[in-house]
């Protein structure tokens, strides 16, 4: 697997890149990774990491903090092992596919999730401001809009920092 460690606002020392690869690696027990960005960043006294490995046309992503590196890299890999785990069914099938067989035991069986709810409504173009006003209003955390400026159906998300982020698809 290849591992890229990226730092912001700090060195990333080899003891630290070998502890992520050394970690990193034990997730390839459960599916067959090619690749892993890793991103360590210190703002003040908080320690961040941030993992995306993409897997089979889908991503898997991790992002955790704490006061010491080590440890929100600890919990960032606790974290991707239960996202596997949760999804395990739908990598496996993929797994099986691309030929690397990932053992599944009974107490890890995979549910589809459902779609409860289905729902319609008309997409009127707005601009970004006027759709986080109506977002708020509405008290939902994200809300699907078309962009009165780019002619485009977009995407208005509450962030965990309180700010807001659009999502812009490309076709």
């Amino acid at each position: 697997m290849k591992i890229i460690v990226r730092g912001k606002n700090i060195e990333v020392t080899n003891a630290l890149k070998d502890y992520v690869e050394k970690k990193l690696v034990k997730l390839e027990k459960y599916l067959d990774l090619s690749e892993a960005q890793v991103t360590l960043v210190v703002v003040k006294d908080t320690h961040k990491v941030e993992v995306t490995i993409p897997v089979n046309g889908m991503i898997l992503r991790g992002e955790e903090a704490t006061g010491d590196m080590y440890a929100s890299v600890d919990l960032v890999i606790e974290k991707l092992e239960k996202q596997i785990n949760k999804y395990k069914g739908r990598f496996n099938k993929k797994a099986r596919i691309d030929g690397k067989v990932v053992p599944v035991t009974e107490d890890q069986n995979y549910e589809e999730p459902l779609i409860k709810k289905t729902k319609r409504f008309a997409v009127k173009p707005m601009p970004v401001e006027e759709a986080v006003m109506q977002m708020n209003l509405l008290g939902h955390s994200f809300f699907v809009f078309s962009n009165a400026e780019t002619e485009e159906v977009n995407v208005l998300y509450k962030r965990k920092d309180g700010n807001y982020g659009l999502i812009e698809p490309e076709f």
